[in-house]
């Protein structure tokens, strides 16, 4: 029961996500799932690790714009 729960979540998670902020996603669910799932919390730390990931992913992009953007001038 408890894996198909964490399925059903992972998998609206990753239908929920754009293009863009998948890949960040995924990399972060999967080092917060396990990393969870070592305390107990598998669940939680897939959103969070998913959350983080996102975040990370739309910093760089926002650095890689800023250096093109900087270059073009």
């Amino acid at each position: 029961m408890k894996s198909l729960i964490v399925l059903a979540v992972t998998t609206l998670m990753l239908v929920s996500t754009s293009a863009a902020d998948a890949k960040g996603c995924i990399k972060g669910a999967i080092a917060g799932g396990v990393a969870g799932h070592y305390a107990g919390h598998g669940v939680v730390g897939a959103a969070a690790g998913c959350a983080y990931g996102r975040h990370h992913a739309n910093q760089q992009a926002q650095q890689q714009q800023n250096q093109s953007s900087g270059q073009a001038k």
